[in-house]
């Protein structure tokens, strides 16, 4: 007789083999909680899921998105690869006030910007806690934010062509923020409680198997 479900809950906690448990917990102990990416408006969806897949290469645990229509999170899992379902996706109808709570709670505001009154991107500390803010393909980051930027950035650059392709200049600011984070040893110590890991393995490792099972 087939074994429901009740059954596995009742005899183990988590539904994945012992080495894969193991890597879960190794990626949650590297896991950058005051490291966070906001995208404002940003609606390619390969731009979208490329920029997910790049912020869980570096260990960033929240990635917030805000759009001023009701758009919900523009995912192609064949670009992400099922990197979305490793980070916590949150959206915002209010962008201007989730950075201000950010700000509130002490983090920097970094935001992408190709007008007057920035700087090399490579001269910001990004081992303080921080919120890295990209913005739409088209019109960037939106006036309203600017004033909330603690640091407004730019990439250098010698070509002709002056700018690059959101998911690409994110990439090359988060592994600036790997490289510094990493260098100064954040990845080390776990930022993440002891709860905090446990709650999110009992997502990963039993509520998301047993949700796939489910549909099978």
């Amino acid at each position: 007789m087939r074994r429901g479900y009740e059954d596995l809950e009742r005899d183990n906690p988590y539904l994945v083999l012992p080495r894969r448990l193991a890597r879960m917990r190794e990626v949650l102990a590297r896991r950058q909680k005051d490291l966070v990416l906001f995208l404002d408006r940003v609606k390619n969806e390969h731009n979208f899921s490329a920029l997910i897949r790049t912020a869980e290469a570096v260990g960033l645990q929240e990635i917030w998105y805000g759009f001023e229509e009701p758009y919900e999170a523009p995912i192609n899992v064949g670009v992400t690869l099922g990197a979305h379902r490793w980070v916590f996706l949150r959206k915002t109808e209010d962008p201007r006030a989730t950075l201000e709570d950010f700000r509130n709670r002490g983090f920097q505001v970094v935001v992408t910007w190709l007008g007057a009154g920035t700087r090399d991107f490579r001269e910001v500390d990004y081992t303080r806690p921080t919120v890295i803010v990209v913005g739409n393909e088209v019109e960037g980051v939106s006036p309203e934010l600017l004033p909330l930027a603690t640091h407004r950035i730019m990439i250098p650059m010698v070509g002709m062509v002056r700018s690059l392709n959101v998911s690409v200049a994110t990439a090359v600011i988060l592994y600036e923020a790997f490289r510094q984070r990493e260098a100064a040893g954040l990845y080390e110590r776990p930022q993440l409680s002891s709860s905090e890991i446990e709650a999110i393995l009992r997502k990963w490792a039993y509520e998301d198997v047993l949700r796939q099972r489910r549909k099978k």
